[in-house]
């Protein structure tokens, strides 16, 4: 009687990868994923946020809306004058909501010019450097571990199209993400509005209280709530963890507080 196991105990990946070598229909059950019109299966069960940009923008703008006009305040209460810390605190509002909103503009504006004009790049050199590009596919693809002769269908495959071929190189080699043609707009707003939000709040006690000392006791008691509560939700909301959120709440709070003092201190030691 033969000593055989019945039964042969399966062959090791590594094996079978010596054995047969991926073949171009393998690699063309791959190819789908690089349209865009393609969604892969499992991505429709992730959940990512969509909202990162304006977040972001949210985030910049009213956390610098809390501290520079609520520094600017308490600076200027100091002097006694509520209609003067009014006075300035809106003109400082409007000003830095229009230069805050501005620069946001100019940022994603130039983001969107820098993305046309090195997609117009690749797709010249797509054009007139085919087999050099074409070798910069094989190096990317080599920096993950994949052999020429695995990669080889795969960039025959994606040559094919040269608004994929395009997208690939975006992608994989400039590392470049195609922004949203609005989004300049739309940064602009958010961060403008997020910041006249941000510093209209502090500045509430002053248009109710004729007293500057006592509306400066109340717009620091307000604005330390809201630095807590705001510091904890921006870093909860990024990182997703409560004890970053602590930690942010307290970070926030004592840039504030820093800021405010110094401005204070140096209205004061001027006055």
């Amino acid at each position: 009687m033969s000593s055989q196991p019945r039964n042969p105990p399966p062959a090791s990946y590594g094996s079978l990868q010596a054995a047969k070598p991926p073949t171009s229909a393998d690699v063309e059950s791959l190819t789908p994923l690089l349209s865009s019109k393609t969604t892969p299966p499992h991505t429709k069960d992730e959940r990512h946020t969509s909202h990162g940009d304006v977040l972001r923008d949210v985030i910049i703008g009213f956390a610098d809306g809390l501290t520079v006009p609520f520094a600017l305040t308490a600076g200027l209460s100091s002097l006694g004058d509520t209609r003067l810390v009014v006075a300035g605190g809106l003109a400082e509002l409007f000003s830095g909501a229009i230069s805050m909103g501005l620069g946001a503009y100019l940022a994603a504006a130039t983001e969107l010019e820098h993305y046309r004009s090195e997609e117009a790049r690749e797709r010249d050199e797509v054009v007139h450097k085919p087999e050099a590009e074409r070798q910069e596919i094989f190096d990317i693809l080599g920096g993950y571990g994949i052999s020429r002769r695995a990669a080889a269908p795969l960039v025959d495959e994606l040559a094919q199209d040269p608004d994929e071929w395009v997208r690939f190189m975006m992608d994989f080699e400039l590392r470049l993400e195609a922004p949203d043609a609005n989004r300049a707009w739309i940064s602009a707003l958010t961060m403008g509005l997020s910041y006249f939000v941000g510093g209209l709040v502090p500045m509430i006690p002053y248009f109710l209280m004729r007293r500057a000392s006592d509306a400066l006791f109340v717009s620091v008691g307000i604005t330390v709530v809201i630095l807590l509560v705001f510091g904890y939700i921006k870093n909860w909301v990024t990182i997703r963890n409560n004890r970053a959120g602590v930690k942010g709440a307290l970070q926030t709070l004592l840039i504030g507080a820093l800021a405010a003092g110094t401005s204070y201190g140096i209205v004061r030691a001027l006055n």
